[in-house]
């Protein structure tokens, strides 16, 4: 039987309650139109912060089980959905995590899982606010399906979707906050941005997994001013486990994706392209170094 998913877009606030209201009117159209897995962008419930480094900026994280698993639970069994949100979690003073959060139908915690690559680069200085997950790449076990969850940075790493697939994820899902400097030229925005479609759509491809990747939209300025911010490119998308776009949002606009997958066509794709069945696993040593010398 096909499963209904969606992938809610937003534009993000400095205003908590105002990107929690986005949030939950994006679910509540997906939920409208039979979704019954929900997907939202990267840290969805405020503004991305890691354009600077600002220790009052760890005010923000919360406990897990915690106010935003609480409202989004609610709902969760309110409208009968698997939702996968995305929150700074506040696991002990001084350790903080980039963590995504599954909910299932009946609102429970089905899992979480914790961004293991983090970034540090100009307006993404995430080093200085999370600690690398600690929980592998694991799938969570769903009434819709084994989730392969992984956030933002992790989505340019091919190791990260295959030890999903390899550990029986049925779909792979990225929340994801990522944008341009818009001081960028137009044919270095498409290059990135292409970029980021285009690796995504391999993950899928490489692994016979449909894909949902997340994002959110608008402007955010940098607190610094030192910098003309992060333009959010939108672009969320849904591919089928060929790589074929089942649905791509716009760039600049709040959206609700909505597509159909069929979860038994992996099987199907992986009879006539058998990746996993030709790995030649006896050669990848080498993959555990940093560098071959």
């Amino acid at each position: 039987m096909p499963l209904k998913v969606a992938i809610v877009q937003q534009a993000c606030s400095q205003q908590h309650q105002e990107s929690l209201k986005h949030s939950i009117q994006g679910i509540r159209e997906a939920a409208g139109q039979g979704a019954k897995l929900i997907l939202l962008p990267e840290l969805h419930t405020g503004p991305y912060f890691c354009q600077t480094e600002n220790s009052q900026c760890f005010d923000l994280a919360e406990p897990i089980p915690g106010p935003s698993t609480e409202v989004f639970g609610t709902l969760a069994a309110e409208l009968g959905v698997v939702l996968v949100i995305s929150l700074f979690e506040r696991r002990a003073p001084g350790i903080y995590h980039n963590t995504a959060v599954v909910l299932e139908t009946d609102g429970h915690i089905a899992g979480r899982y914790r961004k293991m690559h983090i970034p540090d680069d100009p307006n993404f200085y995430e080093k200085f606010y999370f600690t690398p997950g600690d929980l592998g790449f694991t799938p969570i076990e769903t009434s819709v399906g084994h989730l392969g969850i992984l956030i933002c940075w992790d989505q340019w790493y091919p190791e990260a979707a295959r030890l999903m697939a390899l550990a029986g994820a049925e779909l792979l899902l990225y929340p994801s906050a990522i944008g341009w400097d818009p001081r960028d030229d137009e044919v270095e925005k498409s290059r990135q941005q292409e970029a980021w479609i285009t690796v995504q759509r391999g993950h899928a491809i490489a692994n016979g997994l449909p894909l949902l990747a997340s994002n959110r939209i608008s402007i955010e300025p940098d607190p610094s001013q030192q910098t003309a911010g992060i333009q959010f490119w939108g672009t969320s998308f849904i591919a089928g486990p060929q790589g074929e776009l089942l649905a791509i949002g716009p760039m600049d606009e709040a959206v609700v994706l909505v597509a159909e997958i069929d979860l038994q066509r992996t099987e199907a794709i992986r009879r006539i392209w058998p990746y996993l069945r030709d790995r030649r696993i006896d050669a990848y040593e080498n993959l555990t170094q940093r560098y071959i010398d």
